[in-house]
């Protein structure tokens, strides 16, 4: 009988994946190093892990993922948007747009996710809205109810810490997951960099991505990036490798690069998967 409950104990051991115990311990490590975070596998629809992903937080700069994802919806991409006062009296990260530049929604769209200019946001806010920042922001809070963020209000369009701007990783989980079924939205988050000119001055702009994560990874293939004072450091990131999709939502984070690259790499299996090819190729 101890025979027996010895080889099963064995097997069990075999049987057990090894990644298990590597997951967890990888978790434990990063999570006292932020407020909230949740990380989820797509392809299985499983949330893998979570921590105080109902806390109600700052969203920094990913608020432009709404901002953006309704300009997309808008059917006005090829729009040519006139710039006005309001739109650029913003603090940076900024393109230095000016008054009078006349430049695509597109562009301003790429420039919001991409480099998180804040005065691309707020001119796509105010181009959608009529002139109205406010009005645009009503449709942002109308959408966000839409699609279940329970938990969130918008009041500005770029993510600054104004008053009742907030969210929780959760609804932000869910405001990715919306925005990715978006094949508009997931090609401008996968690019590194953009260019553009105004259309009455030929004058060029190029914007670089601000996630160093998506920079140094191939297979991180977005979303975005976030910061201020009272958010802290925010990150969104989505990896794609071999059967393996897997999003992250990490808010207020010391060490964001870091961390999410180990979160990251453990869970989409990077090195096993390396590993197995490499020594597939020399069988």
């Amino acid at each position: 009988m101890r025979y027996a409950i010895y080889l099963f104990t064995i097997i069990l051991s075999i049987l057990t994946p090894l990644n298990a115990k590597t997951e967890s311990d990888v978790f434990r490590k990063i999570e006292k190093d932020l407020d909230s975070i949740i990380v989820k596998d797509l392809s299985s629809n499983k949330t893998i892990f979570k921590k105080n992903e109902e806390k109600i937080v700052r969203p920094a700069s990913l608020t432009k993922i709404m901002t953006s994802i309704l300009a997309i919806e808008s059917g006005k991409m090829n729009d040519v948007v006139t710039i006005t006062k309001p739109m650029i009296d913003v603090e940076p990260t900024k393109l230095d747009l000016k008054v009078g530049d006349k430049v695509r929604l597109k562009d301003l769209v790429h420039a919001a996710l991409i480099k998180s200019a804040n005065d691309a946001a707020y001119s796509i806010a105010y181009y959608l809205g009529n002139d109205s920042k406010d009005k645009f922001v009503e449709k942002m809070n109308i959408k966000a109810k839409a699609i279940g963020m329970k938990h969130t209000n918008f009041s500005n369009p770029a993510g600054f810490d104004t008053p009742n701007h907030q969210t929780t990783a959760s609804d932000l989980m869910k405001l990715t997951e919306y925005a990715i079924k978006s094949k508009t939205f997931n090609s401008i988050v996968n690019l590194n960099s953009y260019s553009f000119s105004t259309l009455n001055t030929n004058r060029k702009f190029y914007v670089y991505t601000s996630n160093k994560l998506k920079r140094a990874n191939k297979y991180i293939v977005g979303v975005k990036t976030g910061y201020t004072n009272k958010a802290g450091a925010c990150l969104i990131a989505r990896g794609k490798k071999d059967k393996k999709d897997v999003l992250l939502v990490m808010l207020n984070a010391e060490n964001r690069w870091v961390n999410a690259k180990k979160a990251l790499d453990e869970v989409v299996n990077v090195k096993k998967n390396d590993a197995t090819k490499h020594k597939k190729a020399h069988v």
